[in-house]
C-alpha cells in the first residue's frame, strides 16, 4: 500500500467520521423527543436509561385527546395538499409560458417572481394580511391556502422554468404535428418529463406548509381552522410542566412529515440534478 493510498483511506476515514457525527447530532434531538414520549412526568428528568424500562404509549392517545389533535392533523393535511397542488399546477403553467412563449413584458414578469424571492417572508405579511382582510378571507381556510401558495410561487416557478428552457423540443414538436395545443402540450408533454423537478417542489412546498406557524398565527383564531404546528403551541400552553405528553404531541406533528422525507428523498437530488446537460458531437444529451 504506497501513501496516495493511505491518505486516500485516511482522508476518506475523516470525512465519514464527520458526517457521522453532524449525522447523530441531528438524531439525538428526535430520539429524545420519542424517548421522552414514552416516559411518565416522575422519570423522564429521572431515568437515564436509552430505553424506559416502561414504555407509556398511552402519553400519545391522551395527547390526540385532550390537544385536539385529531382536528389540527386533518387541517395540515388539507392545507399541505391543497397548496401543493395549486403550486404544482399554477407554477408549471408560469414556468411553461415563461420557457416557450413570447409575450410582451415576459422577462419583467420573470425577474419580479426572482425578485420577490429576496424579500423575507416577514416582509410579506402586513401587505398579505390587509389583502386578506379587504378581501374578507382572514380566518378562512381559502385565504390561509391562497397566501401558502403565493409564497411558495416563486422558487417553484424558477426551478421548473430552469428545467423547461433545458428540456428537448422533439416531443413537443412531434406532438405539435399531431395537432396538440399548447395547453395539451404542457399536460401530456412538459409535466411528465419535468418529474423530478415536481417531486423536488413537492417535498419543499409539503415541509414549509407543515411546519408553517408565523402566518397560521396572524390569519387563523378559531381553533376548528388552526394547523397541527398553531395547535401544538396551544397545547404546549395547557401542558407546559407535562413533558411527556408535550413530547408525546410533538412526535405527531413531525413523525408524518419525516416519512414523507425519507420516502422521497431521493428526488431531491436527482431533481436538482436533472437539467445538467451535456453537448456530445453537436448533439444535447439529458440526463
Amino acid at each position: 500500500m504506497d501513501q496516495y493510498q493511505v491518505k486516500r483511506i485516511l482522508k476518506s476515514t475523516a470525512t465519514h467520521a464527520f458526517l457521522l457525527s453532524v449525522a447523530l447530532t441531528c438524531l439525538f434531538p428526535i430520539f429524545w423527543m420519542v424517548r421522552s414520549a414514552l416516559m411518565t412526568n416522575e422519570t423522564v428528568f429521572i431515568d437515564k436509561s436509552l430505553i424506559p424500562a416502561s414504555l407509556q404509549f398511552g402519553n400519545f392517545y391522551t395527547a390526540w385527546l385532550e390537544g385536539n389533535f385529531g382536528v389540527y392533523f386533518l387541517n395540515s393535511v388539507l392545507y399541505t395538499t391543497a397548496v401543493v397542488i395549486g403550486i404544482v399546477l399554477i407554477s408549471s403553467l408560469a414556468a411553461y409560458s415563461f420557457s416557450r412563449l413570447q409575450f410582451p413584458g415576459k422577462n419583467i414578469f420573470f425577474y419580479m417572481f426572482v425578485a420577490a424571492m429576496m424579500i423575507p417572508l416577514p416582509g410579506s405579511f402586513v401587505p398579505l394580511y390587509v389583502l386578506m382582510n379587504n378581501l374578507h378571507l382572514v380566518n378562512t381556510r381559502f385565504g390561509y391556502i391562497l397566501c401558502m401558495i403565493n409564497v411558495g410561487l416563486s422558487l417553484s416557478i424558477l426551478l421548473l422554468k430552469t428545467f423547461f428552457d433545458k428540456m428537448p423540443q422533439d416531443l413537443e414538436n412531434a406532438a405539435r404535428i399531431d395537432g396538440c395545443s399548447k395547453l395539451g402540450l404542457w399536460w401530456h408533454v412538459a409535466l411528465p418529463l419535468a418529474r423530478p423537478a415536481i417531486a423536488v417542489i413537492v417535498i419543499f412546498n409539503s415541509l414549509n406548509v407543515w411546519n408553517e406557524y408565523i402566518l397560521a398565527t396572524l390569519l387563523l383564531n378559531d381553533k376548528s381552522l388552526m394547523p397541527l404546528q398553531r395547535g401544538l403551541m396551544v397545547f404546549q400552553g395547557a401542558h407546559s410542566v407535562d413533558y411527556p405528553l408535550l413530547m408525546a404531541g410533538l412526535t405527531i406533528a413531525a413523525a408524518p412529515i419525516l416519512l414523507v422525507y425519507l420516502f422521497m428523498q431521493k428526488h431531491i437530488i436527482k431533481g436538482l440534478s436533472s437539467g445538467a446537460v451535456i453537448t456530445l458531437d453537436k448533439r444535447t444529451k439529458y440526463f
